[in-house]
């Protein structure tokens, strides 16, 4: 009897752990098969020469707007769109191979994308869906008065500090806290403010919200010919873009 109950054992002991062999089988071929799909979005996300759809027509559609694509806005990458590419990288520091990875989504403002290819999602808590069309009217309005005569990069960069500043603990947490903040910009003091922005001004308050910024997180500007702060001088000077300084 004892021999039977061995034996029993015995065989309930293997049965058991041959379905385990077979669940942790089913469970690495499941881990592995979602690895590879995660791969397969990623490398779908990165975007090269061949590549085809709207991330790559919103990619042309920057870099024509910032003077570095000459092409159709055709959602075609094709030789033109690697080479605007290739520009856009050197002007900003990255690797200059043509690909548009991580990098090089960041730089262009491109969130939604940056973050999928972190793996979140292509949620952005810093997106433009956190603000509203009021936000963007008082934004595209700012960067009207405060810019209009400056390059399309020089007025992203404007909006940017405004999104900087939203962001920093020093300042107001609100576009409309920071434009109309005491003294802040001239165009309030002076009345320009309540000019009608046009389409340029638009698109630029668009990729300020959306997050690129051509100042590196710059809180000031100023133009030196016209600025009578001493105060803002003093400000360590990041980068010059058109007639202004922009300064931490």
């Amino acid at each position: 009897m004892k021999k039977f109950l061995a034996i029993g054992a015995l065989t309930l002991a293997l049965s058991a752990t041959a379905a385990a062999g077979i669940t942790t089988i089913a469970v690495t071929r499941a881990d592995n098969a979602a690895d590879t799909a995660l791969g397969a979005v990623i490398d779908a996300a990165v975007l090269r020469q061949g590549s085809k759809g709207a991330e790559v027509k919103e990619v042309q559609r920057r870099l024509k707007n910032w003077g570095y694509y000459k092409g159709a806005v055709d959602g075609i990458y094709g030789s033109g769109t690697k080479q605007a590419v290739i520009a856009f990288q050197k002007k900003n520091g990255l690797t200059a191979d043509g690909i548009v990875g991580k990098a090089t989504y960041k730089a262009l403002g491109m969130n939604e994308s940056y973050n999928a290819l972190n793996g979140n999602g292509g949620s952005s808590s810093s997106g433009s869906s956190n603000y509203t069309s009021s936000d963007l009217y008082l934004l595209a309005k700012t960067i009207y008065a405060e810019g209009r005569g400056e390059s399309y990069t020089g007025q992203v960069a404007i909006g940017a500090v405004i999104m900087n500043r939203v962001r920093s603990s020093s300042f107001p947490n609100s576009i409309a806290g920071v434009v109309y903040q005491p003294y802040a910009f001239t165009a309030v003091a002076d009345g320009q403010i309540n000019l009608e922005p046009n389409q340029t001004a638009y698109d630029a308050a668009r990729d300020a919200m959306n997050g690129w910024d051509p100042t590196y997180g710059c809180l000031y500007y100023y133009n030196p010919a016209v600025a009578t702060s001493s105060w803002i001088f003093n400000r360590q000077t990041v980068t010059v873009i058109g007639k202004h300084v922009f300064a931490i």
